[in-house]
């Protein structure tokens, strides 16, 4: 499976990714050198929501989708959905 998913970071700033296995990248994201910069320097994050795709194409669309959705329109996904 592909997974899209939303982080709230600790200054409340949200954070849009993809991974293959979402419990070892939201580990990666709050102990591991490996995590991405932006959240290195903003942990905690908190897990917001997430999708699971079947194929790595879906996934990416959704992803870059989202991204380029207002911050207004994550919360609204996010607060719509449970993860």
């Amino acid at each position: 499976m592909h997974y899209v998913y939303i982080l709230e970071c600790a200054d409340k700033t949200l954070y849009v990714g993809y991974t293959t296995d979402i419990k070892r990248r939201l580990r990666e994201h709050n102990n591991s050198k490996s995590g991405a910069h932006y959240t290195k320097i903003r942990r905690p994050v908190i897990l917001k929501h997430k999708e699971a795709f079947r194929t790595l194409g879906k996934a990416l669309r959704r992803e870059a989708e989202i991204k380029k959705m207002k911050r207004e329109e994550k919360i609204l996904l996010i607060t719509k959905a449970v993860c």
